[in-house]
């Protein structure tokens, strides 16, 4: 089957692609602004990108199956020519994934509002390390396993990353409700995505969907410590194994301690102890995400016990790119990256980088970018996940000319809010400016050492690695 896919330099599209053709498929595809990485990795599987989009050329190309994706909507030319001539068959992403690949494999399907990559990126790391051969689907760039896709072994997992997104401007189910689920891993349940849900309420509902489709034989992973998902009730018509902290979970976390130079931690199985781990993965969270991982992976080799997975690769796991990535250290200056862009994620790597740089000054650099940040929606949010840090450089909103003044995130109020409390606030009305501020008082002679993070979930017009230019020399 020739396979189209549009938008195809997306991280998710790309890998997509990369699986279809190694499922035996011809994949081909077109993107708007065709840039590096992904084109590069899929010029390199001989995997052709077309530049732009060309009803004409779309139809001499004559795929048997046009793959629409989550960016594209009414109005793209090549959408327009599929609706009007019915020509070629169409699906979204997540539909094709399902028929092409998960159809027929026991997939784990890694869900929630923070956290999908990393636990994604280590349950497939630890079915690995303890000898099998998973498929998997990274939405981001992992370290380990050393690539974002893989068909892997037809009788061994295939790991997911479920996100509660919607599918395609034709399709607004949840991405997650077409992965067939033998295991979903329920990680935590915030508000998030303002633009297609309604309320906390309403994103429950989406969850709840897909733990109905969880067959009986299979498992629910679930945060016990979160309150939200608690809230989804017993859902009897499967098995469910709670994981965290509390006394009442199957798995516990326990004798979490961070360090500077290492984090440490143990599990337990239904009081018994599973393993220790010590590795250099900051923060509870990640704690956290590693003890989902090896519950889901787990239990998806043995139902009936999961500590026969083995938990001593986690020392060598390397993480995600963008997930508190540092990107260069000075004698003066640690430069970190981080895809944080709700208030939980920020506050939660905030905590942490407090305790890995117990001495040095803390500088956030926020950009108000995903479709919620950049809204109000969840300002209140943010303004007390900015206060953790010493200082505070809050960018542009992205696109903000396409929301009205009284709904836009209130840079300079923010700013404000942040001054009051005791912290050194600054708002620019253009990231090229908030890059001169930031330079300016960062850059200089510094008789303490400094921690700038940057938060944002996008390119933040360059200037992280302007930035990094300038740490450096």
């Amino acid at each position: 089957m020739k396979v189209y896919f549009m938008g195809v330099c997306g991280t998710a599209m790309g890998n997509a692609a990369l699986l279809a053709r190694a499922a035996g498929h011809e994949a081909i595809g077109a993107d708007s602004g065709v840039y590096p990485p992904m084109c590069d990795v899929l010029a390199q599987a001989n995997v052709a990108v077309h530049e732009g989009y060309d009803a004409a050329r779309l139809e001499r190309l004559a795929p048997d199956l046009v793959v629409i994706g989550n960016a594209m909507s009414r109005g793209n030319p090549e959408v327009e020519w599929l609706l009007e001539t019915r020509a070629i068959p169409f699906a979204s992403l997540p539909s094709m994934l399902h028929d092409l690949v998960l159809k027929t494999r026991k997939n784990i399907v890694v869900c929630g509002t923070h956290g999908k990559t990393t636990t994604t990126a280590l349950a497939a790391f630890l079915l690995r390390e303890n000898g099998r051969d998973p498929g998997f689907l990274i939405g981001g760039v992992p370290q380990d396993p050393p690539m974002g896709n893989h068909l892997g072994a037809a009788e061994d997992p295939f790991v997911i990353e479920g996100d509660e997104y919607d599918s395609a401007f034709f399709d607004k189910r949840s991405k997650f409700i077409h992965y067939a689920p033998h295991v979903a891993v329920l990680n935590n349940l915030e508000f998030d995505h303002a633009d297609i849900f309604r309320d906390l309420a309403d994103v429950q509902r989406t969850f709840s969907h897909l733990a109905r489709i969880v067959p009986r034989n299979g498992f629910v992973v679930m945060n016990g410590d979160d309150e939200n998902l608690r809230a989804l009730g017993a859902l009897p018509w499967t098995q469910v194994v709670r994981v965290g902290t509390g006394e009442k979970n199957d798995v516990r976390i326990v004798d979490f301690e961070e360090a500077p130079e290492r984090v440490g931690f143990a599990l337990t199985w239904r009081g018994a102890e599973w393993g220790r781990v010590s590795w250099k993965q900051r923060g509870m969270f990640n704690a956290r995400n590693a003890a989902m991982a090896a519950t889901a992976a787990g239990l998806a080799l043995s139902p009936a016990d999961p500590t026969v997975l083995k938990l001593g690769a986690l020392e060598r796991f390397r993480g995600v790119k963008r997930r508190q990535e540092l990107l260069c250290e000075s004698a003066t200056t640690t430069v970190i990256e981080d895809f944080g862009h709700h208030p939980t994620a920020l506050a939660e790597t905030l905590h942490s980088l407090r305790a890995q740089f117990p001495r040095a000054k803390l500088t956030a650099v926020f950009e108000p970018r995903s479709n919620t940040a950049r809204t109000k929606t969840l300002e209140a949010g943010f303004m007390r996940a900015l206060a953790m840090a010493d200082e505070v450089y809050i960018g542009a909103v992205n696109r903000a000319e396409k929301l009205a003044v009284g709904e836009r995130f209130d840079t300079a109020a923010v700013a404000e809010h942040l001054e009051a409390l005791g912290v050194e606030a600054h708002s620019a009305p253009t990231n090229a400016v908030l890059f001169e501020k930031l330079v300016e008082n960062t850059c200089g002679e510094q008789a303490a050492r400094r921690v700038v993070v940057f938060f944002t979930n996008g390119s933040f017009d360059g200037i992280i690695g302007k930035y990094v230019g300038v740490v450096r020399g």
